[in-house]
């Protein structure tokens, strides 16, 4: 069973340097020079996750040259909430796209999604040969009420989706693998106490809890601000990732010294070059320098920068490209492309 990335699109919000607005999010303005991003992209209210998603299938779609009908399965990984709860964003993407009568699927396993809707593709692939085209959508929006763009995680969160038109016998960017692996040690980090059925909106207890998604600052936190146990926990994270990568490697037949490009999350620039590092992989062959000008766009992170690979001509026949990411919970993805 083959397929293939026959198109990539994207939409983002606006670009906006990220000292400029900085003191909007935060006091803390010399934490933010630290992570050395340059700008970051923001939506108006108004616009939300789907309306981004559908920009970005959109634009996917017309580069393949193929009606929404033609859609057999669509995937939207999200990262954040999406505009309502208790609601369907992929089912209503799919009808705004016009594509009713397909397949919809909505992952919602925060910044891996993205990254994990390659190895469930593959899966309704397998078990459904009547299916020819997929739509995977990977999109971030951030919240406004409940995140903060540079206080809540350790960088700058923007808006954005990234999707791909994945087709059964497409030999270009061709899907040779997916890994995924689960540690729900940590589960509570980035925990949002009110509005779930354990604290009800509306409740007292709801009322007195936090307004926003535990941050960064709450796993520090957890360790007891012990800066050995911190460590260890993001060594464990790094192994981690390594650990899906070359596992994907390993089904796909190659070494993982054998990576042409390694597409990872947009971390802040110190951190993402420290992940890089104790991979040992080459730093001008992975998106360290994309990550510095879009800020962290969650799920569509990995995606986004294989449209941008794309789009540069950086990719050739034969290289392979692996697109690894971490979301809460916490879960590691790895999808291996073959150009």
């Amino acid at each position: 069973m083959t397929f293939g990335v026959s198109a990539l699109g994207y939409q983002l919000g606006e670009q906006v340097p990220v000292l400029d607005v900085a003191a909007e999010y935060t006091d803390d303005i010399e934490r933010v020079r630290t992570y050395a991003s340059r700008y970051m992209h923001r939506c108006p209210p108004g616009v939300g996750l789907t309306d981004l998603s559908h920009e970005a299938a959109r634009k996917a779609l017309d580069a393949a040259h193929l009606p929404p009908r033609r859609i057999d399965l669509l995937v939207l990984a999200v990262t954040d909430l999406t505009e309502h709860l208790y609601w369907d964003a992929a089912a209503a993407l799919l009808h705004r796209l016009g594509a009713d009568g397909a397949e919809a699927v909505l992952l919602t396993q925060a910044c891996s999604s993205g990254v994990a809707a390659f190895d469930l593709v593959a899966g309704k692939f397998a078990t459904h040969p009547e299916y020819r085209t997929a739509v995977v959508v990977a999109a971030s929006r951030v919240a406004e009420p409940y995140w903060n763009r540079l206080e809540t995680g350790a960088g700058c969160f923007s808006d954005g989706a990234a999707a791909a038109v994945l087709q059964r016998g497409h030999h270009e960017l061709r899907w040779r693998a997916g890994e995924i692996t689960t540690d729900g040690t940590h589960a509570d980090f980035f925990r949002l106490e009110a509005g779930g059925a354990a604290l009800p909106f509306g409740t007292p207890a709801a009322a007195a809890a936090p307004p926003r998604v535990a941050g960064i600052e709450d796993v520090k936190a957890h360790f007891a601000h012990d800066t050995q146990k911190i460590a260890a926990f993001g060594a464990h994270a790094r192994d981690q990732y390594r650990l899906v990568i070359e596992r994907a490697c390993k089904r796909a037949g190659i070494g993982f010294t054998d990576l042409h490009r390694l597409l990872l999350p947009f971390d802040n620039q110190p951190a993402m070059s420290g992940l890089i590092t104790a991979l040992g992989f080459p730093p001008d062959r992975t998106n360290l320098a994309l990550a510095e000008d879009y800020g962290h766009l969650g799920a569509a992170d990995p995606l986004f920068a294989l449209a941008r690979e794309a789009e540069t001509g950086t990719l050739h026949p034969g290289d392979h490209i692996a697109l690894a990411a971490v979301g809460r919970g916490m879960s590691w993805a790895c999808a291996l492309l073959e150009a």
